[in-house]
């Protein structure tokens, strides 16, 4: 089966997709093309899934990080090992493709194409709430780019209407700024309703970016296309896949 890519005309003229599920080797509740090599499923096929990443960036070789919800950036070179603890990168080296890891969290990919700098963050609601995206725009204006020549799009992940939490979750929020509040809305028993990709786009306006767009797509909703941590944990399911997003000069 052929890969799915999703991509933005606000990243060009970088190489760059978010990639779906489709297409890969994976098999059982990983069916599709899992890249993550931190799930249970085969070592042996989740390299054949990145392999075929890799071919479709055209590169030998994806960037990665070792993700730990955290606001770390790293500046990634061709030498970059996949054991560094982060949750974003940046580079301005020509060929070094950036990838990041999600199921359900937001894949956020970066590009200042005057300055040739690109980016890319995972972004869960604590890598959010701890400044990850800001940090990666920091981190980027170090090699060179400047905010509002930064495009800067939200991947796949889950929307409001399937992210249900409760009021410990939204105290957190309010904690940090009341403002917050206009990222909830009510829902059932108490319950409230999270807008996560909202929350990235207005992190990224308020840093300066040129451009911040979602891509629309909710992870949860869409199992034919995507993997869904918060989908897996409602089925009782052993683990989830993980798709992977990424960027290239």
């Amino acid at each position: 089966m052929t890969l799915e890519i999703l991509t933005s005309d606000a990243l060009l003229p970088a190489q760059h997709g978010f990639f779906t599920r489709k297409g890969g080797a994976s098999s059982g509740i990983f069916h599709g093309l899992n890249c993550g090599v931190g799930s249970s499923d085969q070592r042996e096929i989740v390299d054949i899934n990145r392999a075929r990443v890799a071919e479709a960036m055209d590169t030998a070789s994806l960037a990665s990080v070792h993700q730990i919800h955290s606001a770390d950036v790293i500046t990634a070179t061709e030498t970059t090992e996949a054991g560094q603890k982060a949750d974003a990168m940046v580079t301005a080296t020509k060929g070094v493709a950036l990838t990041i890891l999600t199921a359900d969290c937001q894949p956020v990919l970066f590009h200042d194409a005057e300055a040739g700098v690109i980016g890319a963050a995972h972004a869960g609601w604590k890598g959010a709430i701890g400044g990850v995206l800001e940090n990666t725009v920091a981190a980027m204006e170090t090699l060179g780019a400047t905010r509002a020549n930064i495009n800067a799009v939200v991947g796949p992940c889950i929307s409001q209407d399937a992210y249900e939490v409760g009021p410990e979750f939204v105290e957190q929020f309010l904690t940090f700024d009341p403002e917050y509040r206009r990222f909830f809305a009510d829902g059932k028993d108490g319950r409230m309703q999270f807008d996560l990709p909202s929350f990235g786009v207005a992190c990224l306006r308020a840093a300066g970016v040129g451009n911040a767009s979602w891509t629309g797509h909710c992870t949860y909703s869409d199992e034919s296309r995507f993997y869904s941590y918060r989908r897996a944990t409602h089925r009782q399911e052993a683990d989830y896949g993980r798709l992977i997003s990424s960027i290239c000069l």
